[in-house]
């Protein structure tokens, strides 16, 4: 039996990450209940830390290939805010230090707010070099929303002060004076587009949270600009804003009507 109090116990344990620490194996022969309780949530923290640095590493996959060709500025590029009726499309460009480690980096989409914010304040510290675009309403309704979110993008990619080596491009094909690789899905399969994915998605986040404290009536803080049904009422009793994509349905039908009226 340990010589250790439960309570002391589950203070030293939280730092230990070796299966094989000294600790550990003591804590295997202690029969208290309580010991063995906090051994197997240790052991089940630790599967889980295992596999989000086993998927770290998977991820990294695109950015080894590149370093071991002896490319040094690896940009990751990826853009948020196609599918929303209002607000920007958001690109973001990134390249990561080869020591970058951050288990649990994923597609922006899959991260609970509060840990995408948590991430983004470490990409920021720790990259080489971050880039963030946007291209607003207006002009994605001159230029079709898939050129709005190339020219975000592009411009992005022009903006880093490092110039890049080698461009990791989420689906999109960019015409460019760099090396490039688009990968489909490359938010959930390269750590340098995800980190993109989520400093354009937290720049956008914190711009739609903006609007919609100086438009209070539209609710741009909760839904982002996405169509759900309680924006598109408020489209119907409040009316357009300067925000809203006007090329997008339904803004686009509202439009006509007014014309029309």
């Amino acid at each position: 039996m340990s010589k250790f109090s439960i309570a002391e116990i589950e203070t030293k344990i939280r730092t230990i990450i070796d299966d094989h620490d000294p600790f550990i194996l003591e804590l295997e022969k202690d029969e208290r209940k309580g010991v063995q309780a906090l051994l197997a949530k240790w052991k089940k923290r630790r599967d889980y830390e295992r596999n989000l640095e086993a998927k770290f590493f998977e991820m990294a996959e695109f950015e080894r290939k590149y370093r071991e060709q002896g490319f040094k500025y690896i940009a990751g590029v990826d853009e948020v805010g196609r599918g929303p009726i209002a607000g920007p499309v958001v690109a973001a460009a990134v390249i990561l230090p080869d020591d970058f480690f951050l288990p649990g980096i994923d597609d922006s989409k899959k991260l609970s707010e509060k840990k995408r914010l948590e991430y983004d304040e470490i990409i920021r510290k720790e990259a080489l070099a971050v880039s963030i675009s946007m291209v607003h309403a207006q002009e994605i309704d001159a230029i079709n929303i898939y050129e709005a979110a190339k020219k975000a993008m592009l411009s992005s990619i022009a903006s880093l002060k490092q110039k890049p080596d080698v461009l990791l491009i989420d689906a999109m094909k960019l015409e460019t004076p760099y090396i490039s690789e688009s990968i489909i899905k490359g938010d959930a399969r390269s750590i340098s587009i995800a980190a993109a994915s989520i400093i354009a998605k937290t720049a956008r986040d914190q711009l739609m949270k903006e609007y919609g404290a100086s438009m209070p009536n539209y609710g741009f803080e909760k839904h982002m600009g996405y169509g759900t049904k309680e924006h598109l009422q408020a489209l119907k009793q409040y009316g357009i804003t300067p925000i809203h994509r006007k090329s997008f349905a339904p803004v686009k039908e509202l439009v006509q009507t007014s014309v029309l009226k």
